[in-house]
């Protein structure tokens, strides 16, 4: 799979506007798990694979190799992979959509009368 640049078209963008390239690029399967789990420390591939609930590796490999193109993650010196400073403005910049999502659940949750799923991350935690 290609990956996304801005000027160039994605899903939902024929003229490649940057936040939905971004969009493209994050919504990528395990994407997000990746950062997420690179939010703290540089982690090496097999310690980042087990985190990710073992996903196989050329799924890794494909999506370090993207986030590593974009800018995003980068080798670290110790050994491993971690965010760039680019990375963690990108996780910083998702704080406050991850609180909208949790006012939207809320509201959905009040409509519908379903309790929230238990155990869900909060990322409140988030850099």
């Amino acid at each position: 799979m290609a990956i996304p640049r801005p000027g160039t078209p994605v899903r939902g963008s024929r003229a490649g506007r940057p936040v939905m390239v971004v969009l493209d690029l994050l919504g990528r399967r395990w994407t997000l798990r990746v950062l997420w789990e690179l939010r703290r420390d540089a982690l090496s591939f097999r310690v980042l694979r087990a985190r990710c609930d073992a996903m196989s590796p050329s799924v890794l490999s494909a999506r370090l190799a993207e986030l590593r193109t974009a800018g995003i993650v980068e080798l670290a010196a110790e050994g491993g992979y971690r965010l760039t400073a680019e990375g963690r403005d990108l996780l910083r910049a998702l704080g406050p959509l991850d609180g909208w999502a949790k006012r939207w659940a809320a509201r959905s949750v009040g409509a519908s009368g379903r309790q929230p799923r238990s155990g869900a991350r909060s990322a409140s935690r988030m850099p």
